[in-house]
């Protein structure tokens, strides 16, 4: 890959990943959600259970400001408090079964205007995408320290 290459990467997969995380789609029911509130609504479907800190360091976000999401999606029964099971001073936040149902909308929404765009792609780009598939899932691994 030339240099120019190489330092324009991370840029064009910025901008990929911003322009489908910004595709926030307005749910039947629910609305547009704003970006972090569907950051959160995944974070909370992948780990249930977690407290607001963890779902704020999870995500790098000041802890106010997810407290605040966290109470807009109990607002739109995305997402419930509940009391931990050994220390009741302790909430946990669990994403209801209409969070999960949206959560899943809202992912195949973007997983369908991605697998779109990439059909209206050339053979040649489509093969390079498909060829670069492994290199990128590591790279997700890397990115997020896993």
């Amino acid at each position: 890959m030339p240099d120019n290459v190489s330092a324009r990467l991370p840029v064009i997969l910025r901008e990929l990943a911003w322009t489908i995380h910004k595709r926030s789609p307005d749910r039947a029911g629910v609305g547009p959600l704003p970006t972090t509130e569907v950051a959160l609504l995944k974070q909370v479907v992948d780990a249930p259970g977690s407290t607001v800190g963890e779902l704020s360091a999870a995500l790098g976000l000041r802890q106010p400001n997810a407290s605040a999401a966290i109470r807009v999606l109990v607002g739109k029964g995305l997402v419930e408090r509940a009391a931990d099971e050994t220390d009741k001073r302790t909430v946990r936040i669990v994403p209801t079964a209409f969070g999960r149902a949206e959560h899943e909308a809202i992912a195949a929404d973007w997983a369908g205007a991605v697998a779109e765009a990439i059909a209206q792609l050339g053979a040649r780009d489509r093969a390079a995408l498909e060829a670069a598939s492994g290199a990128m899932t590591e790279l997700t691994k890397l990115v997020r320290g896993v």
